[in-house]
């Protein structure tokens, strides 16, 4: 069992959550007050996607991302930043399109993947390890674009947070690890209940934890109801914990939760098992992570 926990929250995400919940953080301002009421709470990390200020859509655009980092780095809170590198991989086959995808599709090469974070270099990004049947579309990330991510995430000092949506993502990760693309010590998120990837079970998620390199940190997560459940399990699997509103927007039944509800909810049931949330300043130590400017 880990008893030194570091809670990473997911403050948005990229689903089609708005309408769903009375507060999704949608603008850059909203994401950045989101991540500083999680690190009040007790998160370590704040993961980061941003939306559209207009339409709440997923969106990619560096303007956004930019006020996003900035206000939480001038807020005076401390928080580890880890933005998403996992947009610009959606493809919504088209059996009248093929070559190119129907609505929904946004594809884009490494460069664009990462541009953000050569530019604004968080402390943490994620690289999401290969392609994935993702709900009725598909994410697409091959070996190669991921070799070339890999290697410039690397170039720009920041920590891969790898994350494995099934078995063969974590072999792949090891492959990228062999070639010197990604420093030791690793970091990765093992990511449950998503279709169609692995299941959230104990057996699931103990499978994957025993297929990661030796040295490896990991942290792992399963979505909607099954979010605080995983907070245990992963804590007794020995690994560290996520939650948020971009896994689960309910606190209790028909209970809409905000972000800090969710991150003071996993600290109870960390300390509830007799461990304890880890400061940002701890949890940069146990990752071994390089603070940025």
């Amino acid at each position: 069992m880990n008893q030194d926990v570091i809670i990473s929250c997911a403050v948005t995400g990229a689903g089609d959550t708005v309408g769903k919940h009375p507060a999704i953080p949608v603008t850059p301002r909203e994401i950045a007050e989101a991540a500083i009421e999680a690190a009040k709470a007790g998160a370590a990390i704040a993961h980061l996607h941003v939306r559209d200020p207009e339409t709440g859509k997923a969106a990619r655009k560096l303007e956004h991302y930019r006020e996003a980092v900035a206000r939480i780095r001038d807020s005076g809170v401390d928080v580890v930043i880890n933005l998403t590198a996992g947009m610009g991989g959606d493809f919504v086959f088209d059996p009248q399109n093929p070559a190119t995808g129907r609505a929904g599709t946004d594809i884009a090469d490494a460069a664009e993947r990462v541009a953000h974070v050569e530019e604004l270099r968080p402390e943490i990004c994620t690289l999401d390890c290969g392609s994935l049947n993702f709900g009725d579309g598909l994410f697409m990330a091959t070996a190669d674009l991921l070799r070339d991510m890999a290697a410039r995430i690397q170039a720009a000092g920041v920590k891969p947070e790898i994350e494995c949506f099934e078995l063969g993502h974590i072999w792949l990760a090891k492959d990228l690890i062999k070639r010197g693309l990604i420093d030791a010590p690793p970091l990765f998120q093992l990511c449950l209940g998503i279709p169609w990837g692995a299941e959230a079970t104990t057996e699931t998620m103990l499978a994957m934890r025993n297929h990661l390199p030796d040295g490896a940190n990991w942290a792992g997560f399963a979505i909607g109801r099954m979010q605080m459940p995983f907070v245990a399990q992963a804590m007794l699997l020995g690994g560290n914990v996520r939650v948020g509103l971009e896994d689960n927007i309910w606190l209790d039944r028909g209970v809409p939760a905000s972000n800090g509800s969710l991150t003071t909810r996993a600290r109870e049931i960390v300390e509830r098992l007799g461990g304890r949330a880890l400061t940002p300043a701890q949890a940069r130590e146990k990752l071994g992570l390089r603070q940025q400017a």
